[in-house]
């Protein structure tokens, strides 16, 4: 009977929401207070409060400089695995700053969903190099290189050059020997008087030399220098320059012929020129089909 006076008196010291509640459910909170709602209604337990939203955090800005300061082979490591992947075609210098270094690492950041910026966080270059270095090896097929670019003229003419003077370096031996021969044939015609090999062979020299001295001149020096020399169609052709220091009345007179001639003994096709008749020794020369190593 106590229990239930104590029930009684506790319903009306409840607010009026907890009298909606019955007598057993009245009961079961004297006895577990905290097994109730203060709200009432249903026995069920209160809702926690909801928790107060948090502020995102701020993500630190990309480090771009790390990669950029890096000792210069680690920067040329970079270009070189850029150039690998087939996304740089300029020096490996070491300068990623450079327009052509910046647009193929915009062009591989792009390709991986990096945000294309042309400079490379400290990850992206690991992974870059990492890509590199596992990318197959590529044989060069000739076939698909593009023509090279046809030589300048001033490319020709020095391999034009260097091609003649290799040929008269090999050539110089003989030359130098049938230019001499000459020279001591022309000595000993004038030492002499006029007789010789020199006069018999080269007719146009025998007339030139009794035209002088008729007029009263004396020989000095006989200097010889090679104009040309190569095969013709008779052997090998000689077209010597010879200059003549002629005295007269106490002055010289300095005169020069040009013999041409194919190597022989005797000597063949035998011609002595004037020096300024230029056409007429190049006449001689393409007459015998001179294929020249002189020049």
């Amino acid at each position: 009977m106590t229990r239930w006076w104590l029930a009684g008196a506790l319903v009306a010291l409840m607010p009026l929401p907890v009298l909606a509640q019955s007598a057993g459910e009245v009961e079961r909170c004297f006895q577990n207070p905290g097994a109730c709602s203060s709200s009432g209604g249903g026995g069920g337990h209160t809702a926690p409060a909801p928790a107060a939203a948090s502020t995102p955090r701020a993500q630190p800005a990309p480090d771009y400089a790390s990669v950029l300061k890096s000792p210069e082979p680690d920067r040329r490591k970079l270009q070189e695995s850029l150039r690998t992947l087939d996304k740089y075609n300029g020096p490996i210098d070491g300068n990623l700053q450079s327009e052509a270094s910046m647009k193929a690492i915009t062009e591989w950041q792009k390709a991986h969903g990096y945000t294309q910026v042309g400079k490379l966080t400290p990850t992206e270059a690991q992974t870059l190099n990492a890509e590199a270095a596992r990318a197959p090896i590529r044989r060069i097929d000739p076939s698909a290189q593009a023509a090279a670019p046809p030589p300048s003229n001033a490319d020709l003419l020095k391999a034009l050059q260097a091609k003649k003077a290799a040929q008269r370096k090999a050539a110089e031996p003989k030359a130098e020997a049938a230019a001499q021969a000459l020279v001591r044939d022309l000595k000993a015609y004038v030492a002499a008087d006029g007789k010789g090999v020199a006069g018999d062979q080269f007719a146009d020299f025998a007339k030139w030399y009794a035209d002088n001295k008729t007029a009263g001149r004396t020989f000095g020096d006989i200097t010889p220098t090679i104009d040309d020399y190569g095969e013709a169609k008779a052997g090998a052709a000689t077209t010597d320059t010879v200059k003549f220091d002629t005295k007269q009345d106490g002055k010289s007179y300095p005169q020069c012929l040009v013999f041409a001639w194919i190597e022989g003994t005797p000597r063949k096709e035998t011609k002595a020129f004037g020096c300024d008749d230029v056409a007429a020794v190049e006449k001689w020369k393409s007459d015998q089909a001179l294929k020249s190593d002189w020049r």
